[in-house]
């Protein structure tokens, strides 16, 4: 993220560090997107001869282009100070200037500002670029030294000025402090004049940025530049359980976010009755639980303990027969019914309406291994490709001994089912002995 202004080689920015001072536009709080960037001024306007500065953190200012420099956003600029000059990056010109002038000042005719003495020089940016490395030092240093004057403050940033001259103590603390021997041994120690600003819990976290518990940036550290009070009755408005915890912010006060939606809320809730809302029926008297703004519903119990859901409408029903001193028998009776819509039955015959129905056109093939031959297994028979079949037409010996049909076909080149054929024994002659086995010699 290097810049042509502050990069010191090898692509990393030499003013970045986490400080704001990068003038690339990429780690900056309270960053602007130009949308009057590519318009072109009428004939004859001239540009808009204040420019807004941004220096380190969130702290920003109005300066004066009296030399009529040619500036562009991103440019690193001496600036007047007092006293002496200090060093920051533009962040706004041209027309979106005057629009931000408009916005912040009251009465921008009678503004003064503080005029741009010219474009930084690289001696100027290594004498800033010293300056940034010095802070983090020196705000440990004075915090030691607070501690041993025993005061009660925190001391949460330094700020040198661009010349080296001076330099700006941010502390917070609860009640005042005398911190004038403080400034005496700083000044002793640090060689430059000292001034202390105080700070609230907010504008710290906003110098100090952070993530918040939704995730993402603080809005203080990025966007959110006024800071207005928040109370606890927009938790209630918006039927927030009171839970320090949840509702407290990074800086330890409430969330600012928590007056984001409350107008929406306040309209809302006009269509409901009071919280305090009693209502009288024949079972006892239900008091308000809580409130569905969302869902335009309220909660009622009654001594049993049963949670009973009310529309705003059902609730001045009921409202309006107390006032007639009469009771209904039970709430049960205005209690919200829920409409089951029923859709309608149909055959999905394509399958078009399946969310998986592509799953299976984009499987890849997996390559399948071939089988390996079972030398157990029984070979099988192969065929001529053309046998020729000869017809016996008398039945022949064989066939007769082996019980086959004579009308049965043989193929030339098929292999028998056996694997040995038996021999043809010779026709028994007239007298001759049935023999039933091999003859064993016996002895006499």
């Amino acid at each position: 993220m290097g810049c042509s202004n502050c990069s010191t080689g090898g692509g990393t920015p030499g003013g970045c560090q986490n400080n704001g001072t990068c003038s690339s536009g990429g780690c900056n709080k309270l960053g602007v997107f130009d949308w009057l960037a590519n318009m072109q001024l009428p004939v004859g306007q001239k540009t808009y001869d204040i420019v807004e500065v941004r220096f380190k953190n969130s702290r920003k200012a109005f300066y004066r282009n009296g030399k009529n420099l040619s500036l562009q956003v991103g440019d690193v600029v001496a600036v007047e100070a007092s006293p002496g000059y200090d060093i920051g990056v533009i962040s706004i010109v041209g027309e979106l200037a005057r629009i931000q002038v408009k916005k912040k000042v009251s009465n921008p005719k009678n503004l003064e500002t503080p005029a741009i003495y010219r474009i930084a020089t690289q001696e100027d940016i290594q004498k800033w670029m010293q300056s940034r490395e010095l802070e983090k030092e020196v705000m440990y240093q004075s915090r030691t030294l607070a501690v041993n004057l025993n005061l009660d403050m925190k001391i949460s940033d330094v700020e040198y000025q661009g010349d080296l001259t001076k330099a700006t103590f941010y502390y917070t603390s609860d009640d005042r402090v005398d911190f004038r021997q403080l400034i005496k041994d700083m000044a002793e120690k640090f060689k430059i004049r000292v001034e202390m600003r105080q700070i609230g819990s907010r504008q710290e976290a906003s110098r100090l940025g952070g993530i918040g518990s939704c995730g993402r940036e603080l809005c203080c550290s990025t966007w959110l530049t006024d800071f207005r009070s928040v109370s606890t009755s927009a938790a209630r408005y918006q039927q927030l359980s009171l839970n320090p915890q949840k509702l407290a912010g990074q800086c330890g006060k409430l969330k600012c976010c928590l007056n984001y939606e409350l107008d929406s809320y306040l309209d809302a809730l006009k269509a409901f009755p009071a919280a305090e809302t009693k209502l009288y029926t024949e079972k006892g008297t239900s008091f308000h639980v809580k409130t569905d703004v969302f869902k335009r519903l309220m909660f009622f119990t009654q001594e049993g303990g049963e949670f009973i859901a009310l529309t705003p409408e059902r609730v001045k029903e009921i409202m309006e027969m107390n006032a007639r001193k009469e009771k209904p028998a039970s709430l049960k009776d205005f209690a919200k019914v829920d409409i089951v819509v029923v859709e309608p039955a149909y055959d999905n015959v394509v399958g078009q309406d399946s969310l998986n129905r592509f799953d299976n056109n984009f499987n890849k093939k997996k390559n399948k291994k071939p089988n390996r031959p079972n030398p157990n297994a029984p070979q099988a028979q192969v065929k001529s490709p053309k046998p020729t079949e000869i017809k016996s037409e008398k039945p022949t010996s064989a066939s007769v001994e082996q019980g086959t049909n004579p009308q049965s076909t043989i193929q030339q080149g098929d292999k028998p089912a056996f694997k040995k054929k038996k021999r043809r024994k010779p026709p028994r002659r007239d007298g001759e002995p049935i023999s039933q086995g091999p003859k064993t010699e016996t002895n006499a």
